[in-house]
């Protein structure tokens, strides 16, 4: 699940990435379906590449991707960039997981008995 094998870079990228549609106050200004709509572009961007999650670095473009995926029958899971942080140092605690795959729910990947 990680490593560079597993890393889809979405087209176009970087600074030409297409916005989720979700950000400044649009998620919370109760045009649902207009944020929707404006989403799609992300959607299909997401889609195109056949990747099983996608990471979001903040909360408003968490919740709009993972509303996207909902609408589209949960084609993709969410993941916040800090929760793969977590997952990988062994922190992350057992409520913070409640959303996660489950693939991901019971993933340790850090042992700390092995360390010593």
């Amino acid at each position: 699940m990680v490593g560079e094998e597993n890393f889809i870079e979405m087209y176009p990228n970087k600074s030409n990435n297409y916005c989720c549609g979700g950000g400044g106050g649009f998620l919370q200004s109760g045009y649902t379906e207009e944020r929707r709509a404006y989403g799609k572009l992300k959607a299909d961007q997401i889609l195109t590449t056949g990747a099983t999650y996608c990471i979001a670095p903040c909360h408003n473009c968490h919740a709009q991707i993972h509303d996207l995926s909902e609408q589209r029958d949960h084609a993709w899971g969410t993941v916040h960039l800090w929760t793969l942080i977590c997952l990988s140092l062994g922190i992350l605690g057992p409520n913070e997981r409640e959303y996660l795959e489950d693939d991901l729910k019971e993933l340790n990947v850090f042992h700390p008995e092995s360390a010593m």
